[in-house]
């Protein structure tokens, strides 16, 4: 059995936080050095100060979480997150990364900057990473955007894919494309706090002549757009 040593930082502070997402503190001591320790459903996360001069990036990857429920792992997750801090903290430290339906990870970064990954179990093992062969035009750029946003967290190249994606095939695309290729930008540009980006990609959207069933295609997009929003006031 492997158990991964985080960065302690400031070790009450740390068991604190974790003790909100339902974890156990099973130990915790100040000397002769800062060592604590935390578990939940059978799964340990230890921590512990880095050595003395030290120089570790602000945030960084931590550790890997298997589960077998990381839809409502994340659902317990953020209402916690909301009950102790008045808000889902979605930017800087503490944070949570936003979770869709389909999606089979997530990330939380604790107030130290360590980073969990919580995978669900059966994920597949071999993961398209984008640039689907099934897929061609405008549909294949969406895809390649949901790898960037969902699994490289990089909101930033995500839109930059759909943007040059949308000028270069949104003329030929199929209505139901264009429409998920700027449902995904609104969600992208409200992430990355482009509010101008995200009116204007609405604004665009309205106006595409969409079936009901196709409507309801890109709904999921639309309200994590709205949700996202609703989080990010949260936090100013």
């Amino acid at each position: 059995m492997a158990v991964p040593v985080l960065r302690s930082g400031n070790l009450t502070e740390t068991l604190d936080f974790y003790r909100t997402l339902g974890y156990t503190v099973t130990h915790e001591q100040t000397r002769p050095y800062a060592y604590g320790a935390v578990q939940a459903n059978g799964c340990a996360v230890h921590f512990a100060a880095a050595p003395a001069g030290t120089e570790l990036p602000a945030e960084q990857v931590g550790c890997l979480i298997m589960l077998d429920d990381v839809a409502e792992r994340h659902r317990a997750f953020t209402a916690a997150l909301r009950k102790r801090y008045g808000k889902v903290p979605a930017k800087g430290c503490p944070r949570i990364t936003r979770f869709r339906p389909g999606q089979s990870r997530f990330s939380v970064v604790d107030p130290v900057g360590n980073t969990i990954i919580y995978i669900q179990r059966d994920e597949p093992e071999e993961v398209e990473y984008g640039g689907s062969r099934e897929l061609d035009g405008l549909a294949r750029v969406v895809d390649n955007a949901r790898i960037l946003r969902d699994f490289k967290n990089d909101d930033t190249a995500a839109i930059r894919v759909l943007e040059v994606g949308l000028g270069r095939f949104g003329a030929q695309a199929s209505t139901l494309d264009k429409a998920r290729a700027l449902a995904a930008l609104v969600e992208l540009a409200v992430a990355t706090g482009n509010a101008e980006r995200a009116a204007t990609a609405r604004a665009e959207l309205r106006v595409i002549a969409l079936s009901d069933t196709e409507r309801a295609a890109v709904a999921a997009d639309l309200s994590a757009a709205t949700d996202l929003a609703d989080r990010l006031a949260e936090t100013d």
